[in-house]
Parts: structure tokens; C-alpha cells; sequence
């Protein structure tokens, strides 16, 4: 006699009765498992996840761990399938195929630089032939490029951007530069690896335009890395026209950690990519591919219809809405600081979208990238602001020009307080440190001089010889 078990349901999470967009008290909620201590104004680095969607993730884990042969025959497939659908029309695509489901941008990027190494490996591309990158590229791509790139053969030529920055017939120009010396001597570039929105220092590209001159000089292949890309910017495919583009998705469409796109548009090329975790599915197209790389945790891949469902019906004019409120508040709250710090933006806002550069003040003495993440600890250790600073190496012959500047984001969890409290922690620091110098003894330690009486000559710390000329300075404070 056969005999049945009774199989108790998983609970399914309620849907909330709409009868109106999110109001402000709803979204603090969403975003509560935030440290209330922290103004987290650093969106841009790891993104953010609503605890509704949260929910929906623990759902697919449960139904994984509750019977994972059923899951993995029944379940895993289709539902990578339905996101990967969302994602071709959210992007513009032209079909699902193109659609791959990866971990993040930096995966997205192995893959297209391991079809470029082959190429050189299998001759196809002549020791020498040319990739061209940003130098602002982020630096786990140029990992990458040095990785598979440089080490099979390839020269390697960095666009130098400017910053501050403040057209993009700056960047354009830059590039066709680049161009003309990748294709000096009879060499072919064949890869453009090109950001949509740089990390650090954070600037929106014109990609179309970039993308257009690539197809005129012959350029073979362009990436678009744009980890900041959807939920951020305009993502089309048809219009940017390039051959592979990436972009995270829990960065700035609130999937949890972690979850990317690459696009790959169809072409004999395309089938000669694929994933660089090799397990059964190996040959079936990177799509499939990339959608069984072994037993692992796929529930950020599954959980995109929930965070569709999230975006469009809590918010007005769903993630355009999102987007455009997002970009205006960043520019206005960057307009507030650099007006407060008597600094200013580093691009023209609509050269930026949800984040902006805003220059710190320049007494600061922000002299290297050491100084950056001393600062940026003390910010977040003594102040409870997160926000990620860049150092701009001063030009020759500049005195006194602004060196640091702050990357602040906007997403919809943040307030007026967050940018508030930062100012404050700056104007703090600056009122207990006028006329001041943050200097780095031998050991590492940031120490802070400040002025008090004439004085020319040599401060001893740690052993190490600091030559004051022309100022007033007195050790007040140990910093970091």
C-alpha cells in the first residue's frame, strides 16, 4: 500500500495592500536592519536590500533546503529563467539568450577577458594587438586586464581622464587619443574595455558616443563595465550598441548580494564565451552556463521578480522615478557641501546620476591615498559617516588646490541628516584644526599640527624629521 506524506506548505509572504506609494515612516522600515548610528551615505560599494525582498530570499533558500532535487529539477532553471527575461526587457535586449546571470561585474569581466586571452593564446589576435581601458577603470578590472590580457600578450594603453572634469568632449577627446596610439605601428586594438559610470573618482561616461568611435576605428570588441549602471543610469543595449555590458544588480536595484548581468550581444564571437567555473553545463552557452556553476546559493538570482514587483508598485514612476528623485537629491545635497566647504562638485551634474564628487576642504592636507582611508576611518569610527574619499594628486605648479574629495550617494533610504552630519563632522574637524596639517609619522599615525606661533624649522615625531617652513603649528592631537 503506498502511502503519502503530507508536505506542509511553505509560508508565502503577504503582499501588502497598496493603496498608495511607500511614504517615508515604510521606507525606514524596509531599510531598518541599516546601524541607525551610521549616516550611510556609501551606497555606491555595496548597495542596499529591503527587508520585504530580504523575506522573498529566505522563501527560495527554505525552498532549496527543504528538497533540493525538487528545486534544482523543478525550480532553479525556470526561475533563473524568468529573471533573466526581466532583466533582457529592463535592459533593452533583443532576446533572453543575450541575458546571462552572473555573480558580479568582476565575474562579467573574467569571462569576456578569458575569450580575448585565448584569442592571443590561439593566435588569433598577434602579440602586441591592443586593449584599451579607462585609467579610471576599477581596480579589480584592471586585475583582470593585467591578468589575461598583459600576461598572454596583449599592450595594455590607459585613456588619462581628467578630474575635476566638466565636459564629456573632454573624455572623448581623451579617448580618440588613446585610440591613435593603440593603432601606432600597424597594431590592432582589439578590446575597448569602457565604464559606464567610473567607481573612484565617480563620473558618468558617454559610452554611446565612445562606443560609436570605437565601430568607426575599428576597434574589434567593446565591454561596457557598468556596476553602477541599472537602477542608476539609462541602460539601453540598442542605443550604447557595445558588444558585451555588465552591471550589478544589488548596487542600485535593491537585489541582495550577489547578483549581476552580462550582456553579450549575438554574434559568431559569442559563442566562444563561457564561464570561467567549469561544471556540467559546460558548452551549452554561457547563459546556461553561468546558471549551474555547482551546489551554491542562488536565491539573489531568483528573487528579481520580487524586487520588479517592489520597484514599480511602492514607488512613484517606478525605478525612473526612483532614479531621477535619486540624482536630483545627490546633486542638491553635493551643491550644499561644497557651498558649506567653500569647495566644489567635481562634474558638472549631468555628468553624474545617483552619486557626485564634492571637493574637501583643502587645509585638510589630504596628500595621498594613505591620508584618504585615515580620514575615512575617523569619520566613520568618531563621526558615523561612511563615505568613501579619492585623492587627487595636485598638478605642477598648484598651491593650495583642493586634493580630496567625497563620493556621496543617494538612495531612497537616505535623509537630509545623513549629509547634515557629515558636513558637521567636517566643520568640526575644521574648527578644532584652522590653519592645521594632517601629517603621517613613521609609524603610520595621523597627527594633527595646528598653528599657534611663528615658526620655522623641524618637528621630530617617531624619529621622523617634518620640515615646517612659514607656518604655526602645535601637536594638539593624536587622530588615528
Amino acid at each position: 500500500m503506498r502511502t503519502t506524506s503530507m508536505v506542509t506548505p511553505l509560508p508565502i509572504p503577504k503582499k501588502p495592500k497598496i493603496s498608495s506609494f511607500i511614504t517615508q515612516s515604510e521606507i525606514q522600515s524596509e531599510f531598518s536592519h541599516h546601524d541607525p548610528a551610521v549616516a550611510r551615505i556609501n551606497n555606491g560599494s555595496f548597495g542596499c536590500c529591503p527587508a520585504s525582498i530580504i523575506e522573498a530570499q529566505q522563501i527560495w533558500q527554505l525552498k532549496f533546503l527543504r528538497q533540493p532535487d525538487h528545486f534544482y529539477v523543478n525550480e532553479l532553471k525556470k526561475g533563473i529563467l524568468r529573471s533573466r527575461t526581466i532583466i533582457k526587457d529592463l535592459v533593452h535586449a533583443e532576446h533572453v539568450d543575450e541575458i546571462s546571470i552572473v555573480d558580479n561585474a568582476t565575474t562579467a569581466a573574467a569571462i569576456v577577458l578569458q575569450q580575448t586571452a585565448w584569442a592571443f593564446k590561439e593566435g588569433k589576435f598577434e602579440k602586441g594587438d591592443v586593449a584599451v581601458m579607462l585609467h579610471y577603470a576599477y581596480g579589480s578590472v584592471k586585475k583582470s586586464i593585467e591578468a589575461y590580457v598583459s600576461r598572454s600578450g596583449g599592450k595594455v594603453i590607459e585613456v588619462q581622464l581628467p578630474f575635476p572634469v566638466n565636459s564629456n568632449d573632454e573624455i572623448i577627446s581623451e579617448f580618440r587619443r588613446a585610440l591613435e596610439r593603440g593603432k601606432a605601428d600597424g597594431k590592432r586594438v582589439r578590446l575597448a574595455v569602457i565604464d559606464h559610470i567610473t567607481s573612484m573618482p565617480c563620473v558618468v561616461i558617454p559610452v554611446k558616443e565612445l562606443v560609436q568611435i570605437c565601430r568607426e576605428e575599428g576597434v574589434d570588441q567593446v565591454f561596457v563595465d557598468a556596476a553602477h549602471g541599472i537602477g542608476c543610469t539609462d541602460v539601453n543595449m540598442k542605443e550604447i550598441g557595445a558588444d558585451f555590458y555588465t552591471s550589478n544588480l544589488h548596487k542600485w536595484l535593491f537585489c541582495p548580494p550577489s547578483i549581476a548581468f552580462l550582456y553579450c550581444r549575438k554574434s559568431a564571437k559569442s559563442s566562444d564565451l563561457h564561464h570561467p567555473v567549469v561544471s556540467h553545463e559546460y558548452g551549452n552557452g554561457l547563459a546556461v552556463e553561468s546558471a549551474w556553476i555547482g551546489t551554491r546559493d542562488y536565491s539573489a538570482q531568483l528573487v528579481v521578480p520580487s524586487v520588479l514587483e517592489f520597484v514599480n508598485n511602492r514607488f512613484e514612476g517606478g525605478i525612473e522615478g526612483i532614479k531621477k528623485r535619486n540624482h536630483d537629491t545627490v546633486v542638491e545635497m553635493g551643491e550644499m557641501l561644497a557651498k558649506a566647504w567653500e569647495t566644489h562638485l567635481g562634474s558638472p551634474p549631468y555628468m553624474c546620476a545617483s552619486m557626485i564628487m564634492v571637493g574637501l576642504p583643502a587645509c585638510l592636507g589630504i596628500n595621498s591615498e594613505s591620508d584618504t582611508m585615515k580620514l575615512r576611518a575617523h569619520f566613520r569610527e568618531n563621526f558615523g559617516v561612511e563615505v568613501p574619499l579619492y585623492y587627487r594628486a595636485p598638478k605642477d605648479g598648484e598651491v593650495g588646490s583642493v586634493t580630496g574629495y567625497a563620493r556621496i550617494s543617494h538612495q531612497v533610504y537616505n535623509k537630509v541628516n545623513d549629509y547634515d552630519k557629515f558636513r558637521d563632522a567636517v566643520s568640526q574637524l575644521l574648527r578644532s584644526t584652522y590653519g592645521n596639517l594632517l601629517i603621517n609619522d613613521s609609524d603610520g599615525f595621523l597627527w594633527l599640527l595646528r598653528g599657534f606661533a611663528s615658526f620655522d624649522g623641524f618637528i621630530t615625531m617617531n624619529s621622523q624629521i617634518l620640515e615646517i617652513t612659514a607656518e604655526r603649528f602645535l601637536i594638539i592631537a593624536l587622530l588615528i
